[in-house]
């Protein structure tokens, strides 16, 4: 979750997040009222990254805003999921709620009842257990989506409920913050510069959803990955370029004024819950990248690599004090050991560190990656319908080849786990998949890949094992990708227990 810049914003973060103290650990904002502790700033980074290549979300149709963008754009914006639980946190702050009234021209009942159907959803969530869901075989981000599309739309009409879901969208891309890093020539409705994959020339954080993976740039060298816990499909991640700013030490948290708050036992709707106690859900460290999402830790182990929060990302408690001590160095400051142990040693009180400069944190939803000279095909664990042909062939042209220059062997390989990573994964004519053209090599097409035969007769001898229905990543080895694309993971902190290595020492220019 977020600190945005005004007082009604600041609160929404708090409302999505926190049923986690109902599910275990999860997200929550809380303002902040102890000491603060600046650090040595630094030149601020530049801002060049890369859209991610949705699909449409079945939620709903192009708003009037979105139609008037590019056919391309209006596939980014309309696939930021919108769910009940989503406007649920939106609707705690009062400035959204009069932009409702102000653009989308809702009355105060109406928005009445909606809040009521987000909170009743949020509720209904509660009930199921909503972290035992999510599974791979589950339609249920598709599901929320649709079922929030239904519900709204019955309840204000068809061109009041396109009003409110651009509204919502602006809010979720932005995280309700009016100085957005975002404001470039040439960026895309999200605010991501266009084009797959883009190894950023800056400082930046940059987080793949569906690769569950988080990475630290410094000046466009990679310095660590971190596997990471996203967002469960009804709290999904948002995708866009936010920006990080300040480490919180031991926040407290602040219940919201829900119904399922009031079935809890030990806490009061509007009582803070100190710091350090076994009933706050945030943890030891929390990060606001806007909300209404934080990188955060107290995530076990077994919770990375899966749906593990509310909108946010999760991290074990020592890979989160790993990432804060590195977040400051990238930032132009540092935090000493001394301090750093001294914050975390009174669980009771929070401090807040600013950062030297604020950091982009780019968070995309890319399920089709070229990784150090290998083909990354990743489940599409939002369903955003995003593992597609074309959108192959876009990643495939964005690190200089075409999809015609593979050998047919391999077209029929990747082809075939494209397929088996997608939401609705076609029926294949003895257990291959065609494509939509007639393969003609490209001019270059190419000693690489057409005239090595040695490597045809590898790619054809390949034996296919079958994808599992919970596998999260295929990986392909392709010669015309030798060299190319986004670099591999680097210093990979996989949160396993295990002491965090040393932070990597970053040298300045």
């Amino acid at each position: 979750m977020s600190t945005p810049n005004t007082n009604g914003i600041s609160r929404i973060a708090l409302l999505l997040l926190t049923l986690v103290a109902t599910f275990a650990v999860g997200c929550a904002t809380e303002p902040v009222n102890n000491s603060t502790s600046p650090s040595t700033p630094s030149p601020s980074p530049s801002a060049t990254i890369s859209a991610p290549a949705n699909s449409p979300s079945p939620a709903a149709s192009p708003s009037p805003a979105a139609s008037a963008l590019p056919t391309s754009e209006v596939s980014k914006a309309t696939a930021i999921p919108v769910t009940l639980p989503v406007l649920d946190a939106l609707f705690s702050d009062d400035a959204f709620k009069s932009t409702l009234k102000s653009k989308v021209e809702l009355t105060d009942d109406q928005i009445t009842q909606l809040q009521k159907l987000a909170a009743d959803e949020v509720g209904r969530l509660r009930q199921l257990n909503t972290e035992a869901q999510g599974t791979n075989e589950s339609p249920q981000a598709e599901e929320a989506r649709q079922r929030a599309s239904e519900a709204i739309r019955g309840l204000l009409g068809e061109q009041k409920a396109e009003g409110l879901f651009a509204l919502a969208r602006e809010y979720w891309v932005k995280g309700g913050d009016k100085t957005a890093l975002n404001e470039k020539p040439g960026a895309t409705e999200n605010g991501m510069m266009a084009g797959p994959n883009a190894v950023p020339k800056d400082t930046r954080v940059v987080v793949n959803i569906p690769a569950y993976r988080m990475d630290v740039f410094r000046d466009g060298s990679l310095v660590k990955s971190y596997k990471i816990g996203i967002g469960y499909p009804e709290f999904p991640l948002p995708t866009g370029l936010r920006k990080a700013q300040t480490i919180i030490f031991n926040p407290t948290w602040t219940p919201p004024d829900e119904p399922w708050v009031a079935k809890m036992k030990g806490v009061a709707v509007g009582e803070q819950v100190a710091a350090g106690s076994k009933l706050n859900p945030l943890g030891p460290i929390k990060i606001p990248i806007g909300q209404p999402s934080l990188i955060h830790g107290g995530k076990s182990p077994a919770k990375l690599g899966t749906f593990a929060s509310h909108g946010c990302v999760g991290l074990t408690t020592p890979q989160v004090q790993d990432f804060s001590k590195l977040l400051a160095q990238v930032a132009g400051g540092e935090i000493s050991d001394k301090a750093f142990q001294s914050y975390l040693k009174d669980k009771t009180k929070t401090h807040a560190v600013k950062l030297g400069q604020a950091v982009p944190v780019e968070l995309r939803y890319e399920t089709i990656v070229v990784e150090d000279g290998k083909l990354h095909i990743y489940r599409d664990v939002y369903d955003q319908d995003t593992n597609t042909e074309e959108n192959l062939r876009a990643v495939l042209r964005a690190n200089g080849i075409e999809f015609e220059d593979l050998s047919e062997p391999e077209r029929g390989e990747v082809l075939d786990a494209l397929n088996a990573m997608s939401r609705h994964p076609r029926k294949t004519t003895a257990g291959k998949t065609t494509a939509t053209s007639t393969p003609t090599a490209s001019p270059q097409a190419t000693e690489d890949a057409t005239s090595d035969k040695a490597n045809k007769k590898v790619a054809a001898a390949r034996v296919k094992k079958p994808v599992g229905k919970n596998q999260k990543e295929v990986v392909i080895e392709l010669a015309t990708l030798k060299g190319k694309g986004y670099p591999a993971a680097t210093n990979l902190d996989t949160g396993t227990g295990k002491p965090a290595g040393a932070v990597a020492q970053v040298k300045s220019p």
